[in-house]
């Protein structure tokens, strides 16, 4: 499985060539793709080797290598007219194609030595598992950025460019026709188009629209201005197609003609250059829909990233309106296919830190605004959750467990457990084929572990499981040397409140209801100062599977913890990851979970978290809008609660934090629509405090405190931008 524009064809070539083969077929689902596929291959093949066609205008079947269309080939009495151990290798091009029954016909007729299905979409959404016709045998995976990095691909600069407000309302997904082709809209696109360039003496540009009358509407207003366009679909012949891309590709002045023909400067289409079709000398990939898919996506991209003679780079111009699934155009840019929101929203604000080599990705500010508000709506569905894991499924050949994905790099558990409490209840009502069952208990073991530890935020109580799995005696002493393996400092307070969340002295509110069967620990040795598995526990681990989930979790949760939160501070948090209020309660060792209570802040054991959110609702009361601001990426003003002056309790605490030791911890969300987490910002300092007033919503003015805190760490110039615009 490649990248579009990675070579599929040639790699196959060279891998022929190496195992000897002599009578090879290779299928395609498309006429045009042909020729460039023997072209492809007689530059490497020797030359005692023929080569033949076999498709509707074609019938070279007396050949060493075969190269035939999938509708040709399945005709019965073309099909029977070869023994089925004609072929020593079977190479099925764009093989995510092959769920359909004229390729089982094919496959099911021969006997070869091999059978080599290639893609760059593997993905199906149709219930079809492609794998199973290779055995789920994968030779290789290269993905868009390890193509960048192997140098296998030209260069791009991206560039997502906010679309037209027509008539005050900006393109979305219902736009009226009439409105996409207008002249506004025309003349800011060849504005663009002009201002972004290209690489060459000429432009040699694809343009993807979303529908064929758009298409064809837009060439014409293109020429109109003087340029030499077309539109195609998949009305057009096979004739038409290939002499457009020779036009597009000559390598002559606008005015020249040769054998009869004008250069072209762009081809306009929906979706017919998605796949298969080499058009090397494309200097500009123009696009003017809405992403409907990652993969069509970086199909369409790939048109550009060919590499050719005097091709340095592909401009990638996007524009991007107020489009539903805007948040598939930076997982489809990073190759990620977690789907995690926080990543996503990482992709979008570093840009071009996310892709290697020498490409460039840059979002306008509207731009950017559009895709944070398509992130901020994208949901999780079960559709979704099903497609992802029955994926992962096909590829492995076995119910995948929740460390699959994850080392697979697929799209993130937590996601299956936010969805359904536990992978496990998720796996009974997706998978037929999953048998297991657990008792109440064990199902509320493996909840309360995926919902308060599994995320591997702190290491401490997924070290202390794993030794109560394996029958140790948890104590001061074997607990440290434990911890001090996995390269964490031993805090007496860390140990301790670990030991509170394992003995569920933690927990608060519903989860007490939650999880009122739970019992993990023996209390009588707890009492003790020593941490051993209740008799209950150990009854739940004589369930073989039960254990086994419960220990994939747990190395799961390390992973996660390795990843993603080793490189931790003293508070053990990691700047500018995210944390639930919940999160801080454990994370700073406090006795109980007190989230549902905190709010905006709190003082207590000596520590002071606060949340603030920085794009207050239109809808909250006057005297809770506080003014909560970054002055710079240094200094925030932040506000107290209303009724606080400056000789309460909580301000003279916060004013005399360095003589006490108090640690202020900051913490930033964008807007409600991120969640319920808040990025981290690490310790905070007053430097500065003024008494002032807030209003009500009756008109009274109310005492407040405004604080200027100087951040330890100046806000990283990515997360600032983000926050702040």
């Amino acid at each position: 499985m490649t990248r579009a524009g990675t070579g599929k064809t040639y790699a196959s070539a060279f891998a022929m060539r190496e195992l000897g083969f002599r009578k090879v077929l290779f299928l395609v689902h498309r006429e045009q793709i042909l020729k460039q596929a023997v072209k492809s291959y007689k530059n490497v093949l020797p030359d005692d080797i023929s080569t033949g066609l076999l498709s509707g205008n074609y019938k070279q079947t007396n050949v060493d290598y075969l190269f035939s269309t999938v509708q040709t080939m399945s005709k019965d009495y073309i099909l029977n007219s070869f023994d089925k151990q004609r072929f020593d290798c079977i190479i099925i091009d764009e093989t995510h194609k092959a769920g359909a029954k004229s390729y089982h016909e094919i496959i099911n007729h021969f006997e070869p030595k091999l059978l080599l299905g290639m893609t760059a979409s593997p993905e199906r959404t149709d219930g079809f598992d492609i794998y199973q016709l290779f055995d789920h045998n994968i030779a290789s995976e290269i993905r868009l950025q390890d193509a960048l990095t192997d140098n296998l691909l030209c260069p791009f600069h991206y560039f997502g460019i906010s679309d037209l407000e027509i008539n005050g309302n900006v393109v979305d997904d219902n736009t009226d026709f009439r409105f996409l082709v207008n002249e506004e809209r025309v003349n800011h696109i060849i504005n663009q188009a002009k201002y972004y360039g290209y690489d060459g003496d000429r432009v040699k540009g694809l343009i993807f629209c979303s529908r064929n009358e758009e298409a064809k509407a837009l060439s014409d207003e293109f020429n109109k201005r003087g340029y030499n366009t077309v539109a195609l679909s998949g009305n057009n012949t096979l004739n038409e197609r290939e002499s457009a891309v020779q036009r597009l590709e000559m390598d002559c002045n606008d005015n020249d003609v040769i054998d009869g023909e004008t250069p072209l400067d762009y081809i306009f289409s929906v979706d017919i250059f998605n796949e298969g079709v080499d058009i090397p000398k494309v200097n500009q990939v123009i696009m003017l829909r809405p992403t409907q898919s990652a993969i069509i996506f970086v199909q369409q991209l790939g048109r550009g990233l060919r590499k050719a003679e005097s091709k340095n780079y592909v401009v990638v111009l996007d524009f991007i309106g107020n489009y539903n699934n805007n948040f598939l155009i930076p997982i489809a840019l990073s190759g990620d296919r977690t789907y995690n929101k926080d990543t996503v929203r990482k992709y979008v604000r570093e840009g071009s830190r996310v892709i290697p080599g020498c490409s460039t990705i840059h979002f306008d500010e509207i731009t950017k605004k559009r895709i944070f508000d398509s992130i901020d709506r994208m949901k999780t569905t079960k559709k979704m959750l099903t497609d992802k894991y029955n994926q992962v499924k096909y590829k492995l050949g076995k119910i995948p467990s929740i460390l699959d994905f994850y080392e697979l790099g697929e799209i993130d558990p937590m996601l299956f457990i936010n969805y359904s409490k536990t992978y496990d209840s998720f796996l009974r009502t997706v998978d037929k084929d999953y048998k297991i069952s657990f008792s109440d208990k064990e199902e509320h073991i493996l909840m309360f572990v995926s919902s308060l530890i599994v995320d591997g935020k702190r290491p401490h109580e997924l070290i202390m499981l794993k030794m109560m799995l394996d029958g140790i005696t948890v104590d001061e002493n074997t607990f440290a040397k434990e911890l001090r393996k996995k390269g964490e400092k031993y805090k007496d307070a860390d140990y301790n409140s670990a030991k509170r969340m394992l003995n569920m002295d933690f927990i608060s509110g519903g989860d007490i209801k939650k999880y009122a069967d739970i019992e993990l620990v023996s209390n009588q040795d707890f009492l003790k100062g020593v941490i051993n598995r209740s008799i209950s526990f150990i009854e739940n681990l004589h369930h073989i599977e039960f254990k086994k989930e419960l220990s994939n979790l747990i190395e799961y949760g390390m992973l996660r913890y390795k990843n993603m939160y080793a490189n931790h501070d003293d508070n053990n948090m990691v700047l500018y990851q995210k944390y639930s209020r919940k999160d801080v309660c454990r994370l700073m060792n406090w006795d109980k979970d007190e989230s549902s209570t905190m709010y905006g802040y709190r003082i207590k054991h000596n520590t002071c978290p606060i949340f603030v959110t920085y794009e207050k609702k239109d809808d909250i009361s006057d005297s809770t809008k506080y003014e909560d601001i970054f002055i710079n990426n240094q200094i925030f003003s932040w506000m107290t609660r209303n009724g606080i002056s400056l000789d309460s309790r909580e301000s003279v605490d916060i004013i005399n934090s360095d003589k006490s030791g108090l640690k202020i911890c900051l913490f930033v969300k964008k807007s409600d629509g991120e969640g319920t987490d808040f990025y981290y910002m690490g310790e905070v300092k007053p430097v500065k405090w003024t008494q002032t007033t807030i209003q009500n919503d009756k008109g009274k003015m109310l005492p407040i405190v405004n604080f200027l805190f100087k951040l330890e760490n100046s806000v990283r110039e990515d997360i600032y931008e983000y926050l702040t615009k």
